[in-house]
């Protein structure tokens, strides 16, 4: 198994992981409830996609004391 002959440096190192970074995903308004939701994706609040309900969203239960 090769191995390197010298060390690589801090620098050398660095601009191999400068494409090392996270991406926030972009998100929208769900135009049914005004929750913020992924583009091209079903909201999660309301279950709508493209002004139609296509998951059914099942509410927790208040406890009640």
């Amino acid at each position: 198994m090769a191995l390197p002959k010298r060390r690589h440096s801090k620098t050398r190192r660095d601009k191999r992981r400068t494409h090392w970074k996270l991406i926030l995903p972009n998100f929208g308004e769900c135009p049914n409830c005004h929750a913020a939701k992924l583009p091209h994706h079903a909201c999660l609040a309301c279950g709508y996609y493209n002004g139609a309900q296509v998951v059914e969203i099942k509410r927790k239960a208040a406890k009640g004391r």
